[in-house]
Formats: C-alpha cells, structure tokens, sequence
C-alpha cells in the first residue's frame, strides 16, 4: 500500500499545474520579537488567497481526472473559491450553494475564480441550512459533495503545503503552528509530518469562539459546540470533522492554543502597519498565538498563515476590536446630573491624550439625572485607569461596557 507521504508527493506534482510553491518566508520582525527564527508559509498567495484550492484541487482531480464529475460543495468563503477554481480548471460542473446573508463581494469573486463552470446557489440564511440544501441537492442530482474538511483526499491535498515547506525549508523546523478550523489541514500536515519529520512538534491555534479541536481533545470524541463567535470566519467551526479527529486526537488540549477574537485583530493590524501582509482572522491565527509560548527562544518555528481573504469594508470593526483588547478604547455608561455645566465639568477630568470617539446624550426632562454612552481612545491603558479614578473622585456615576456581550453589540 501506497505511504502516505508518497501519494502527498503525487498530490503536489499535480498541483504545480495551477500555482508554484507559495512562498517560505523568515519574518525579521516577529523573529525578533520572540527571539525564536520564526518562519511564515504564505498560504495567502495562493490563486485563490488560501490553501483551500489545493485540498478541492486534488479531491476533484482523483475523480476521473475532475473532467466528468459534477461537484458540489456549501461555504460562504474559501473552499468556495478554491472548488470553483479548480471547476475551471477541469472545465466540469460545479454547483457551489452558500447562505443568503453571503456578502456581495464574496459571491462575486466566487463568480470570478469560477467563470462559466460553476453555478451559485444562495440558500438558507444559516450554514446549517445551506448545508443541508447542498446535500440534498448533491443526493438528488447524482454529484459528488465535496466537504471542506472531512474527506480522506481533501486532506491528502492540503498536506501538499507541508511538503512545499520541508523542500523549502531544506529540513524540519522545531515547531509549527498550524491554525484548525474543520481540521482538515492540521491532519494533513501532521500525518505528514509523523512520516517525514517526526521530531518537529506541532501545536494548534483555534479561535477563542470556536475552539472545536479543543473540546474534542477533552472529551476524547467530536463534539458540537453549542454556539460559535463567526468573527474568525475561516475557522469557526462547531464540530471538528471525524476524520481530522482521528488523525489528531493522539494530541492533548494542552497542544491546542485558543486566540481571543479582539487579539487576533491586534495581530492582524500588526501585520498589516509593520510587514505589510495582508491577513484574513483565520490566517493570522498561528502568529497570534506565539505570544503563548514560553519556550520560543532559539527555536526554528513555521507558522502557517492560511489565508488572506480580507474585506478591507471590516477593517474598522478590525481597528475597533484591536483597540479595546489593547486597553486602548473604552465604553462607558456615565449617570450624569442634568444641570447647566454637568459637561464641562466631565469634560475637565479627561487627560490630555484622552479623547472622545462616541458621545450620546439623551436628556429627560423628568429626571435628575442622565445618561451619557461616551467612548474614550487614548495612547496608554494607564490613562483609563486614571480617568475611572477621576470619576469616581467627582462622583459620577459609571458603568463600563466594553466588555458587556449584550450592551457592547447592541450600543457599540
């Protein structure tokens, strides 16, 4: 029977028919930072600006070279875009469904990648619905479905960056860090690697709202989550796929690091200001939980940057976040008494670098006193602390919401 690695190796030389190696880079900046060589494998250059292409490109080639088949798939982003890719590529059908709440743009340049090939379905206005949808539809019509995650081939294909980056890297790193979404690209990679680089550790980023692996790991089987924050759109996934599970579940949880959504907006615009790259939540993941490891130093360390699918229309929502987690940004709730010169006398308790972002005042006439939303950006987090302190020296009243799940998303 055919190795895996080998077959990996097949997998790749098939794939140089649409895209050479994506780039291996050393990253100065973030090396020194952690004192570590830290290198990035650019899954953001690829054709599609993820590694998506190459699991939906190797499924789709091993079913009847992918000319005869009829494929379909549910996604609202990036294995759309690598599936209706590589339907033009093979010039076969491909039937791609994806919620009706799907950005514009993003149906657009699935629309792109795909050309005359594909036909885009929109249904349901959850995933759940459109995934039941396409599969019904994929049933009723004879075609293949074409999983993001959980299929032995997909996997097979996206085990190709794995072996770009050992060719790339001339030997094993000491580490990488792989981000986990269905699972599909961390089983790959470590299989690969339990072939060929046995001695490099692997460690795994998930988002804080969508830690599906984890959970899996505690548990010792996949399991649903019973809710998920969609910010990292690229990984959060409920449920880790069963395949995946079975090629990580001899990992534990404490291998398995979960990103906080506002950092990984940190990261991102770290990126983006200081190197200039380009990353989508997901593939800043790797790099945004580096900060998590003590034992950097001196290491050889591949973070795997999966995507940079962006909507530069999210970068304030990307900034905002960013902020807050940085200490940055502040809401505030004031109870302020509804006289003559109640402002000015607010006002002369901000610090000089304190500035006011947001202001909302509704004044009842039936009340003594009212309330105030009032954001604050200053330079250093120290200054908000000693704003809370002025405020509670003059006696005004204060609520902070920043963090307030319910109040943050409804007033913010």
């Amino acid at each position: 029977m055919e190795n895996f690695a080998a077959s990996v190796r097949q997998a790749e030389i098939a794939l140089r028919d649409l895209f050479e190696p994506t780039p291996l880079q050393k990253n100065d900046h973030l090396s020194a930072k952690y004192g570590a060589e830290i290198w990035l494998k650019r899954e953001d250059l690829t054709p599609v600006r993820s590694y998506k292409l190459r699991g939906a490109f190797n499924a789709m080639r091993k079913i009847s070279g992918g000319a005869k088949g009829h494929f379909v798939c549910a996604s609202a982003g990036n294995h759309a875009q690598g599936m209706a890719y590589a339907c033009r590529h093979f010039g076969t059908k491909g039937t791609i469904f994806m919620p009706v709440t799907t950005p514009k743009q993003k149906i657009d340049k699935t629309r792109i990648f795909g050309g005359d090939a594909i036909e885009i379905v929109l249904a349901g206005d959850y995933f759940d619905q459109t995934l039941a949808a396409a599969q019904d539809f994929a049933r009723a019509q004879r075609a293949t479905f074409l999983s993001p995650f959980d299929d032995a081939d997909i996997i097979e294909g996206q085990a190709t960056v794995g072996l770009e980056l050992l060719d790339q890297l001339g030997g094993a790193p000491d580490l990488i860090i792989l981000p986990v979404g269905g699972g599909g690209l961390a089983a790959g990679v470590t299989r690969l690697f339990g072939e060929l680089a046995p001695r490099t550790r692997a460690e795994f980023a998930e988002p804080e709202g969508g830690a599906s692996l984890r959970e899996a790991l505690q548990s010792g089987a996949p399991v649903t989550l019973p809710s998920v924050d969609n910010f990292v759109d690229g990984a959060a996934v409920a449920r880790i796929g069963d395949l995946p599970f079975r090629a990580l579940s001899h990992f534990t949880a404490n291998d398995v690091h979960t990103a906080p959504e506002d950092r990984i907006c940190a990261t991102m615009l770290e990126m983006l200001n200081i190197e200039g790259i380009v990353l989508e939540p997901a593939g800043a993941l790797a790099i945004d939980v580096l900060r998590d490891m003590p034992d950097l130093a001196g290491k050889r360390v591949v973070c795997l940057c999966s995507g940079g699918n962006f909507d530069f229309e999210r970068l304030p929502e990307v900034k905002e976040r960013a902020q807050r987690f940085s200490g940055l940004k502040q809401y505030f709730i004031l109870r302020m008494p509804q006289r003559p010169g109640a402002l000015r006398d607010f006002l002369q308790l901000l610090g000089p670098e304190d500035d006011i972002a947001r202001f909302e005042y509704l004044k009842k006439s039936a009340r003594n006193f009212g309330s105030v939303l009032i954001g604050i950006e200053t330079t250093a987090p120290e200054n908000l602390d000693r704003l809370r302190e002025r405020l509670e020296a003059a006696g005004i009243g204060y609520r902070d919401i920043t963090r307030d799940p319910v109040l943050a998303e409804f007033l913010i």
